[in-house]
């Protein structure tokens, strides 16, 4: 499970994003994150991907990347990570 972000911003990019998917995904992404037991690792991996996600539906591929690598880096499980790596190749396909 992709979960949590403490790059100084626990809100996230996400949260800030006037994209009422992004604010909806980003609302039930919370609550499940309350409700399903996830480790603060697998928390730290979800926000970064969320963020990276927000991040390069703005157009910003640069800090896409950042959020993506950071999730990559932290995320443990296979099937999580192909997602990140799927997201990552759109930006370098797209660019």
């Amino acid at each position: 499970i992709f979960i949590f972000n403490f790059k100084e911003h626990t809100m996230g990019r996400s949260q800030r994003n006037d994209n009422f998917i992004d604010k909806t995904f980003s609302i039930v992404a919370d609550i499940l994150l309350k409700v399903l037991p996830a480790s603060r690792r697998e928390k730290q991996a979800f926000f970064y991907y969320r963020d990276g996600m927000s991040a390069q539906s703005e157009g910003e591929y640069a800090e896409a990347l950042e959020d993506y690598y950071e999730a990559l880096q932290l995320e443990e499980d296979p099937y999580d990570r192909s997602f990140i790596l799927y997201n990552i190749g759109l930006i370098y396909s797209s660019n």
